[in-house]
């Protein structure tokens, strides 16, 4: 656990991993994700081979995010950091972010990408802002909003 300064609020980042934490994150991440809507088994199994922590400013979850190490698709770790739009500009997502990044460069040397739906513009703009760039723009199927995934330069 850590205590993050944002604005003069104190925010905790934990470990999503008991039951409580993981339904924290899964609400949070539906909420920013409501196209990929995971289910408390899908959030489980991610948890199993991601790190995942939630966000909380008191008692509220205001966050949370995800990193992937690298699989056989990507020799890059994946950051993916998510704060819900009424605590967005107070310099959470950029201490979920700093906090992820430090983390996914243990995990490789090839590189960091992320992942925004494209419906997102201030997580696209997020990113940009970082040093991200464009990859490609893919839909899951069903869907119609498709993903940006981008890599850090």
């Amino acid at each position: 656990m850590s205590d993050l300064e944002g604005y003069g609020e104190r925010l905790r980042v934990v470990p999503a991993e008991d039951d409580r934490e993981l339904a924290d994150w899964r609400a949070v991440h539906n909420a920013i994700i409501p196209t990929a809507v995971l289910s408390a088994d899908e959030v489980r199994e991610r948890a199993g081979r991601n790190r995942l922590e939630v966000a909380y400013l008191g008692g509220v979850a205001v966050g949370c995010s995800t990193v992937r190490p690298p699989d056989g698709e990507t020799p890059a770790a994946t950051v993916i950091a998510r704060i819900l739009p009424e605590y967005r500009r107070r310099g959470f997502g950029t201490a979920l972010y700093e906090r992820g990044l430090a983390h996914a460069r243990t995990l490789s040397g090839e590189g960091v990408e992320t992942v925004v739906l494209a419906s997102n513009g201030e997580g696209l703009r997020f990113a940009l802002a970082r040093g991200f760039t464009e990859l490609e723009r893919y839909v899951l199927p069903g869907d119609t909003i498709p993903f940006v995934a981008l890599r850090l330069a």
